[in-house]
């Protein structure tokens, strides 16, 4: 990997700072002093930045709890975008596994492993979510049975897979479904007659948004929440 690649990677600075970096010899490679930005870094060698040394940080992974107002994207130029919310280096190869509605909150996903991120959003894994919804009005008698059979919503060819609903109160219910369509789950319940006022996820697949977790904040995934999306 190039140096100036590999600076990137594991600190806050762009490919243009770290080229400044190496011409104002800030950088160290296995103890000498270097300008070289193509210069190519393998395994075994040590890069300082500052006297600091840098190391890879590999895979990370981790929840958030997503306040409304802010959107699911690596960058915005209009709303503050989820990311803005990690204090992480290097935040720019960081991906949202798992996307919400700018008024949406609750649980969200971040993490710069690839694969592990498509087995969490592809529609074959089929991995179940929970949203807790509060709707404009009471929800109809037969609305667990029309879920289970599927919903044919506005545009789309095929009917929604079965979901599963729980009746909390009256207009408020938990829903779980294993797909991800376009506002998918306030285009069920327009195709239901009603309409969602709030919506907040609480979980995907077995990895559930920590109690623990005020509005905005995050933390590293354990390893058995990481292992759990196969």
């Amino acid at each position: 990997m190039r140096l100036d690649k590999y600076i990137a990677q594991t600190t806050d600075l762009s490919r243009a700072l770290v080229k400044i970096a190496l011409r104002n010899k800030r950088v160290m490679v296995n103890g000498e002093l270097t300008k070289s930005a193509s210069l190519v870094i393998g395994p075994n060698d040590t890069v300082q930045l500052d006297g600091d040394t840098l190391s890879s940080a590999g895979p990370r992974y981790f929840m958030l709890n997503k306040p409304a107002g802010y959107v699911c994207a690596t960058s915005d130029n209009v709303h503050p975008t989820v990311l803005e919310l990690l204090d992480e280096p290097n935040r720019q190869v960081l991906h949202i596994a798992g996307r919400l509605d700018i008024d949406t909150t609750g649980l969200v996903l971040v993490t710069d492993d690839g694969p592990w991120n498509h087995r969490v959003t592809s529609p074959r894994s089929e991995c179940e979510k929970t949203y807790y919804a509060t709707l404009l009005t009471d929800l109809a008698d037969d609305a667990e049975e029309r879920l289970q059979a599927g919903l044919q919503l506005h545009h789309e060819k095929h009917l929604t897979k079965p979901a599963t609903l729980e009746r909390v109160f009256s207009n408020e219910v938990r829903l779980t479904i294993c797909e991800g369509k376009y506002h998918q789950v306030k285009r069920m319940f327009a195709a239901l007659d009603n309409r969602v006022l709030e919506l907040h996820r609480e979980r995907i697949g077995d990895i559930v948004l920590d109690d623990a977790l005020a509005v905005g904040e995050y933390r590293a995934l354990t390893e058995a929440e990481i292992n759990s999306i196969q």
